[in-house]
Formats: structure tokens, C-alpha cells, sequence
């Protein structure tokens, strides 16, 4: 668990960083650029649309985890609109806060039961 915890930490300040580094260099224009590359139908277009729909699922099963309850819409708001940058150390945080026990960390607590 400490591994997976480190790689969940390790990832998120390279994303933060090189986000920094793009934000600085171009602003924060990215829906025009992001949706544009999509509508042009080529391979920056393709990586674009695959990585929304993962967008789409990181919202979806924040939600559901969550129970649809109004933190879990507002965290799957987070989730579709920050991505990576969200569920990496929200990820870090269920680990945390299930003591490394990763079924109930991905289902959340009321589900954890089998």
C-alpha cells in the first residue's frame, strides 16, 4: 500500500508541475483547444475524446461511490473537471481513510459489506 501511495503522490506533482509549467506558457484556454482537436477528427482529436469518456467514468463512479449524495455530486463535478489532478489524491485519501483496505476504498462503506 505504501508503493501504490507514493506512485498516487509521485504522479500527482508531475501533473501539477507540468500543469503549472502549460498554464504559464498558454494560459487557461484549454476547452477551445481540447474540443477543437476532437472536431478536426485526427489522433490528437482520438486521445482527447478517449481520455473524456474517462473523464465521464471518474465522475460516474464518484457518484455512485459516494451513494449520489450531494458531497458525492459535487465530488463527481470535481472528478469530471479536474481529473487526474482530483482523483489521484482523492484516491490517497480513501486509502488513508480505509487503512489500505481497497475494496473499501472503491466501493465506499456501505457497499464494503459483501
Amino acid at each position: 500500500m505504501t508503493r501504490f501511495r507514493v506512485v498516487l503522490t509521485v504522479l500527482w506533482l508531475v501533473l501539477a508541475i507540468y500543469t503549472g509549467v502549460v498554464v504559464s506558457e498558454h494560459g487557461l484556454n484549454l476547452l477551445p483547444v481540447f474540443f477543437g482537436n476532437i472536431s478536426q477528427a485526427a489522433w490528437p482529436g482520438q486521445f482527447n475524446l478517449d481520455f473524456f469518456c474517462f473523464l465521464i467514468l471518474s465522475a460516474l463512479w464518484t457518484a455512485w461511490r459516494n451513494s449520489y449524495s450531494a458531497m458525492g455530486l459535487l465530488l463527481a463535478l470535481l472528478a469530471f473537471f479536474g481529473g487526474a489532478g482530483f482523483l489521484l489524491p482523492y484516491l490517497l485519501y480513501l486509502s488513508l481513510q480505509t487503512k489500505g483496505n481497497m475494496h473499501a476504498a472503491l466501493v465506499g462503506p456501505r457497499q464494503a459489506q459483501p
